[in-house]
């Protein structure tokens, strides 16, 4: 029997299977159908899940673990900061230590456990790097500029300003009032599937302002639609707010970021001439599963054929953010 795990991080949930323990590795294909299979929302396993976490072996030097993320869709992201945050406690617990790098699709990022946010409600630090403004990095056409930072943009939508950040998933960022959210569903839509300009598609991130040091942002993400918390959106749209509203944004300081699943906090860094930004949020596990290592490679891992036992960390999460002062769009 094989153990899965089913985590979230600002509930963008996620199953994380580890393949340096199995007999034999999925191969890609086999992973697609798996993701596909056990996130599906009306049949899959436990309610479904926004993608799967692959935990392999490292395949850079210096580093811990590789974590791969394959959507629900079954395409495969570059990164994913929420998911980071899980996997980084999961490779804590298995090896026993609390700082560490994790090989991503682009990257070997720097993990590090943090102070509990509350009581049953771990928290990791997790790096988001790089960072890139041109339009090559997200890609796009056809859209009159170079690069978009707080740029009109009629072609998207008029009377909006949006801003491009890779880190390296792409992020089209724009800072609405709260009307301006109800606009999000159909933009993200529309750029996610046939269209011009992204043709890859692009994670589209709707903020509002809430005080200095302090916004709200909700993500229609690339290959998975509405997410209660996108981590690098939240943390590009972090930099385009202090980029755009120097005087109300800080770097070097933690800036309190809500968002439909929860809060996480980011910091802001500009080292070297590069930016990269810190992800610090929980990382819960609410499900352990046991299952069949032929029902992962033929994707049937069901509720009937698993085994499944409540971790008792989602109610600690859920009472963590009941206690929060969380506006919601």
């Amino acid at each position: 029997m094989v153990e899965l795990l089913k985590v979230h991080g600002s509930q963008n949930c996620f199953f994380i299977l580890d393949q340096t323990k199995l007999n034999q590795e999925l191969n890609d294909d086999e992973l697609i159908a798996l993701a596909q299979q056990i996130t599906n929302k009306e049949n899959g396993l436990l309610g479904g899940a926004d993608g799967v976490l692959v935990v392999n072996k490292p395949v850079r030097e210096g580093a811990t673990a590789q974590m791969r993320v394959i959507n629900a869709d079954g395409s495969e992201a570059s990164m994913c900061g929420n998911g980071l945050r899980t996997v980084a406690r999961y490779v804590a617990e298995r090896d026993g230590i609390t700082s560490f790098k994790v090989d991503t699709m682009n990257a070997s990022l720097q993990v590090r456990q943090q102070p509990d946010l509350a009581s049953d409600v771990p928290a990791f630090a997790v790096e988001i790097s790089p960072v890139r403004f041109n339009k090559e990095a997200l890609p796009y056409n056809h859209l009159g500029h170079a690069r978009l930072l707080d740029t009109p943009v009629p072609e998207l939508l008029p009377g909006f300003r949006f801003s491009g950040i890779a880190v390296p998933n792409p992020h089209l960022i724009s800072f609405v009032d709260e009307e301006g959210f109800k606009e999000l569903g159909s933009l993200g839509k529309w750029l996610n599937g046939d269209n011009p300009y992204f043709t890859d598609g692009v994670n589209v991130n709707f903020a509002h302002i809430l005080g200095h040091n302090q916004i709200f942002v909700k993500t229609f993400e690339r290959g998975v639609g509405f997410t209660n918390a996108c981590g690098t959106g939240m943390s590009a749209t972090s930099l385009a707010f202090a980029l755009i509203h120097p005087d109300q944004a800080d770097f070097d300081q933690p800036i309190t970021v809500f968002n439909p699943g929860g809060m996480v906090k980011t910091i802001l860094h500009h080292e070297n001439h590069r930016y990269w930004i810190e992800l610090i949020g929980n990382a819960t596990f609410t499900h352990k599963i046991e299952v069949s290592e032929a029902a992962l490679h033929d994707a049937n891992v069901t509720n009937e054929n698993a085994t499944v036992n409540e971790t008792g960390e989602q109610a600690a999460y859920l009472n963590f953010v009941h206690q929060l002062d969380k506006p919601n769009f």
